[in-house]
């Protein structure tokens, strides 16, 4: 048994870890801003302590694994360093973390959590399958072989790991405050595609993906079309989607997921591509897909007085075009009403118009103030120029959620990457 603690424990990334290591026996507490943050309620449902920041936290014995939102002057990680006791940044610990495992890495510019937490659900149908998703949730099997975990591409951090496998969703210009470019974005996902030891499984529909120059084995998956892996024969109904899948000529099985849209089954067909390569038994892969319920923050429903209300991480346009697509194609008939709080502001200048036209896609759209960050917390721009961009659209704030009434039988999406759930959970309270 080690001794771990973790500076900046509520990080979605440092809890799942957190709690991977605490199910393997390892003792564990970690320190974090005391204001509430989503990914701490399974922490403490594990008994994992969550402190205050305070540098007497730092004691001998202990292992110190660092976020990597924090700098090496931050008082905690300063006084571990000046006592000469072991730190790792996060990224660092789980390179070498992996090794042990079979892995397999889940980057992309969107949908890398869907994704894995898909992933790390279906496997552990056929094999003990140990996990670590995006939205802060992990978990460690003493006795298992393979490692499913969520890969970030921000900071090229995603470049410290050599997994066996790597599944690509997409690739898409974000995070404008360090990538200087599409093409920056892209080299640095074709860098960590060469690190792959076994192959890739990678989205063939994007150009961006399919330019990528590789000397490794890639497995291309896609909605028909010149793929490796294909979903033919897709048929929608309440309980799900439901298709078939190629691979090359020959037909592998007909699979059910209890999911509506286009990303669903892309995500899908990549987790299937990996239980086909390492020869997972097929019919309990089925049956793992029709108990999946999804992950934190992606299209959660809650049903409260005929309405809808949907919590979801949406936080670049493209992402925000899929949740829409899901709530068109699961509740055709209602009215469909966004609640968007921009995150970032260099985010909300890059995107500006895109963010316009993809809320635009809604019946009706409401903007909450901007969500800054420690590293940026003024822009040049307002939610005011967002809303001047879409029509009919509305700035909210959360005293005035009661406007919202007026949707009756809707479904309203709270979506956004910063604190919107604080938005979303007055309003449930006030239908309540």
């Amino acid at each position: 048994m080690e001794k771990y603690h973790f500076i900046g424990i509520k990080g979605a990334g440092m809890s799942a870890l957190a709690q991977v290591l605490h199910d393997l026996g390892h003792e564990v507490r970690g320190s974090d801003i005391g204001s509430e943050v989503f990914t701490e309620h399974q922490l403490r449902d594990k008994g994992i302590e969550i402190m205050d920041f305070d540098e007497n936290n730092v004691v001998d014995g202990f292992t110190y694994i660092a976020g990597n939102a924090f700098k090496d002057d931050h008082p905690e990680i300063k006084k571990a360093f000046e006592s000469g006791y072991p730190v790792i940044r996060y990224h660092i610990f789980l390179a070498d973390f992996m090794s042990r495992y079979t892995s397999i890495a889940v980057t992309g510019s969107h949908g890398k959590t869907s994704t894995t937490g898909l992933l790390s659900h279906v496997m552990n149908g056929d094999v003990e399958t140990t996990f670590l998703i995006g939205d802060g949730t992990g978990f460690g099997l003493e006795n298992s072989d393979y490692f499913a975990f969520e890969s970030c591409e921000y900071k090229r951090h995603f470049l410290s790991y050599h997994p066996d496998y790597a599944i690509i969703t997409n690739i898409d210009f974000d995070h404008p405050d360090y990538f200087r470019s599409i093409d920056d974005v892209v080299d640095a996902f074709t860098d960590m595609a060469k690190q792959a030891n076994k192959g890739v499984i990678a989205y063939g529909g994007d150009e961006y993906v399919r330019d990528m120059d590789l000397d490794v084995p890639v497995w291309f998956y896609g909605i028909s079309g010149n793929n490796d892996v294909r979903a033919e024969n897709i048929e929608t109904n309440s309980k799900g989607t439901h298709f078939d899948v190629y691979i090359g000529q020959e037909k592998l099985d007909r699979f059910s997921i209890p999911m509506h849209g286009d990303h669903h089954i892309l995500n899908s067909l990549a987790v299937i591509t990996v239980c086909h390569l390492e020869g997972l038994d097929m019919e309990n892969i089925k049956d793992a897909f029709m108990t999946f319920g999804g992950v934190k923050r992606r299209f959660s429903e809650t049903f409260l007085n005929g309405m809808v209300i949907v919590d979801d991480y949406a936080h670049h346009p493209r992402e925000i075009s899929a949740t829409l697509e899901t709530a068109r194609k699961k509740y055709g008939g209602r009215e469909i009403v966004t609640v968007f709080q921009p995150h970032t502001f260099s985010r909300t200048e890059t995107f500006l118009a895109d963010f316009a036209e993809a809320l635009s896609e809604s019946d009706k759209s409401y903007i909450v103030d901007i969500f800054g960050s420690a590293r940026e917390e003024s822009g040049r721009l307002s939610s005011r120029d967002l809303v001047n961009l879409i029509p009919d659209a509305e700035l909210l704030d959360d005293m005035d959620l009661e406007r919202l009434n007026i949707h009756a039988e809707a479904v309203i999406i709270f979506m956004g990457a910063g604190d919107i759930q604080k938005y979303e959970k007055r309003f449930t309270e006030l239908l309540s």
